[in-house]
């Protein structure tokens, strides 16, 4: 039987840890997001000394657990305390906050990119060759044509990887980050009660990524209204 008192009184501490939950997300996703735009941009170029190592760094970090990357870049670069205060880096990696925030943001970077590197290519060259046409630069063309049309066509599946990285920062806990997922953990090591406290932290986290849903939702109608009217 789960315990509703219990319940109940342990809602406001939970919900303590929110505030940096929502830090990790916000910092991640917007950093994340305009690191994403530049490779995805930059993965347009012919070159390959430009691609490749872009495709390297992408399919390294989709194609690793983010609970592992944020152990090597928190534990593992610490190995190399000598060299990071060398070049003046070590205040980055001693925080397990900025740890953190580097791993997130790098993570949704590697998605990021490739979802917009896709909605870049799938927008039509007849619009881009038009802009032209008209006298339009290549940097206005992206600017004013290009970019937002992709960025209608990737609201969809951007979104998702928003809610996949709010969900990913529970993994913040394992370097001592003391968000939701962290004082859930703190308050089963105190009470034992895992039920009561797992199905607290997953309501708070799951009226958090409705929440996103639905305002994403309200953008990409906004966005896109003859979709509403069709």
């Amino acid at each position: 039987m789960i315990d509703v008192h219990f319940f109940l009184k342990i809602i406001p501490t939970l919900l303590s840890g929110l505030p940096l939950t929502l830090q990790l997300s916000a910092a991640s996703i917007v950093f994340g997001l305009v690191l994403a735009l530049t490779l995805a941009l930059a993965q347009l170029q012919a070159r390959w000394f430009v691609v490749w190592p872009i495709r390297g760094f992408v399919a390294v970090f989709r194609g690793t657990p983010l609970l592992v990357q944020i152990f090597l870049i928190y534990y593992g670069l610490g190995q190399f305390r000598p060299s990071l205060r060398a070049i003046g880096l070590w205040w980055l990696f001693r925080e397990p906050y900025w740890c953190a925030i580097l791993a997130l943001t790098l993570n949704t970077a590697a998605y990021g990119s490739e979802i917009f590197r896709g909605a870049i290519r799938n927008v039509p060259q007849g619009l881009a060759e038009a802009a032209l046409s008209l006298g339009m630069s290549r940097l206005l063309t992206l600017r004013f044509v290009i970019l937002p049309l992709a960025f209608r066509q990737a609201l969809p599946s951007y979104s998702n990887e928003v809610i996949l990285m709010i969900k990913g920062t529970s993994l913040a806990s394992i370097i001592t980050l003391m968000e939701v997922t962290g004082i859930a953990q703190g308050l089963i090591s105190q009470s034992y009660r895992a039920i009561e406290v797992f199905i607290a932290a997953g309501g708070i986290y799951l009226t958090l990524n409705f929440t996103i849903v639905h305002l994403f939702t309200m953008l990409e109608t906004k966005l896109t209204p003859y979709r509403i009217r069709a």
